[in-house]
């Protein structure tokens, strides 16, 4: 059953995917929009999950969210390290081709991501069918934003387009992979809630300061700003749905 579950979150990753491959030249609608689900799946469902599997702290401070401070600052430092980030908004487009090495780190991070979502359903079938049902609505409901940001993030950084298929592809053969190690492997949950929070840093970091304002640079409007927040208020009921099934 985990595997099959997993099949299913398969083809959510490539419907959202297959929204952002068609979208076409509304690239600032469709940038916003992935914003607003990218601080949507940080706040509702990385961080909180995150918290639930590693509970250790260091100072006073969840371990949790000190993983996600360093993965915030990983990316900052990257981005610095290469100089590509001037703060200058009118520039912002033309600074990403040559370093499709950032957009590929990002898809790398959602593809183990995805990976991580099917172990946590074969997990959650070792813990009991309605945890592992629970775990699979979750996870189907959130790889459709996996597949929509493992497209645009990559052709944002300047990946070729057939690039960012073959990487869509992989993120969406990933949670059947992590759904056949989840029902073998046992792993402990210090060291998923840790990952989870560093990823969730990364996403913030690439959801406020390159995507977000990207989405405004050439096409600051009310529909953008409209669908970011759409795009957070969309995760939130998946999460809640998600909590209450």
């Amino acid at each position: 059953m985990a595997i099959l579950l997993g099949l299913v979150s398969m083809l959510s990753t490539l419907f959202g995917g297959f929204v952002a491959i068609r979208i076409g030249d509304r690239k600032h609608l469709v940038l916003g929009l992935a914003a607003g689900v990218m601080l949507g799946l940080v706040a509702f469902d990385l961080i909180p999950e995150a918290l639930e599997q590693s509970t250790g702290e260091l100072g006073g401070v969840p371990v949790v969210l000190i993983a996600a401070v360093v993965g915030f600052l990983s990316l900052h430092i990257l981005e610095r390290a290469v100089a590509i980030h001037r703060g200058h908004e009118d520039e912002f487009g033309a600074h990403h081709h040559g370093f499709e090495s950032v957009g590929l780190l990002a898809a790398a991070g959602l593809i183990f991501h995805s990976t991580l979502d099917g172990f946590g359903i074969g997990i959650g079938y070792q813990a009991g069918a309605t945890v592992g049902l629970s775990v699979a609505i979750a996870v189907i409901c959130h790889d459709f934003a996996d597949g929509f940001n493992t497209f645009t993030i990559p052709t944002l950084y300047g990946s070729a387009r057939r690039r960012a298929l073959t990487l869509l592809g992989l993120d969406a053969i990933a949670p059947v992979v992590g759904a056949i190690l989840g029902t073998l492997i046992p792993v402990p949950d210090q060291f998923i809630g840790l990952y989870l929070g560093y990823f969730a840093g990364f996403l913030l970091y690439l959801a406020t300061s390159d995507i977000l304002p990207e989405a405004h640079a050439h096409h600051p409007s009310r529909l953008t700003l409209f669908l970011t927040v759409l795009g957070v208020v969309a995760m939130f009921a998946v999460a809640a749905f998600s909590h209450t099934h």
